[in-house]
């Protein structure tokens, strides 16, 4: 493989992204193609630190001008130390979040400027962009009670915290944005049993990617 290829996982907290991202890899690299995992925030040592901070239950005064900059701060690093690289190194990259959970999270649910927000993102990440992006569908009041039952007893994070009503907004922005970029966006139904939708993930993979390797 000559060059990398870049798919990133998208939905609203409690959807299934790590469980898909992580049977995706196990799947390619059985296959015996080059991987590499990542999640923003985070990915790197700088952007676990910002994902520890912008997380955190205690800062729920968070303006959001200084979340969605934070974000990007994370972003900016995460593109050039680690996607651009292994990319250039031929590996295929899968990526938990990458800059429509900007346009979703703090564009509809948080009401900022989306034009800003595409310039900033394209600032952040050199203009790279993904070469397929799985959104995972879900209503957000059964996202709700996935993530308590995954997390018994412990506080739910600063975004996990947000209303119902929020997340609702977020859904219909990743949908609006969907309905935008067809050939580069794939809408799944993430209610269905996780191993249903790693099958779909895995046969659209195969026939939109690796056919082309």
């Amino acid at each position: 493989m000559k060059s990398g290829i870049f798919i990133v996982f998208e939905g609203i907290d409690g959807c299934g992204k790590t469980t898909q991202k992580d049977l995706l890899a196990d799947f390619l690299s059985q296959k015996g193609y080059p991987v590499e995992t990542t999640r923003e925030p985070g990915g790197t040592l700088l952007g676990e630190l910002i994902r520890e901070l912008v997380l955190n239950p205690k800062y729920q005064e968070m303006f959001p001008l200084t979340e969605t900059l934070l974000y990007l701060t994370d972003r900016a690093q995460h593109v050039g130390q680690k996607i651009i690289p292994a990319l250039k190194a031929g590996r295929i990259v899968i990526s938990e979040r990458y800059t429509d959970s900007t346009l979703a999270y703090q564009g509809f649910g948080r009401g900022l400027d989306q034009a800003m927000l595409n310039q900033l993102n394209n600032l952040v990440t050199q203009g790279l962009k993904p070469h397929l992006t799985i959104l995972l569908d879900i209503p957000p009041e059964i996202a709700r009670i996935r993530l308590v039952s995954r997390k018994p007893g412990l506080q739910l994070d600063r975004l996990e915290q947000e209303k119902l009503v929020f997340y609702r907004r977020v859904r219909e922005g990743y949908l609006a944005l969907a309905q935008k970029r067809p050939d580069s966006y794939v809408v799944l139904d993430a209610c269905q049993p996780p191993i249903i939708t790693h099958q779909i993930i895995r046969q659209l993979v195969e026939e939109r990617i690796l056919v082309n390797i």
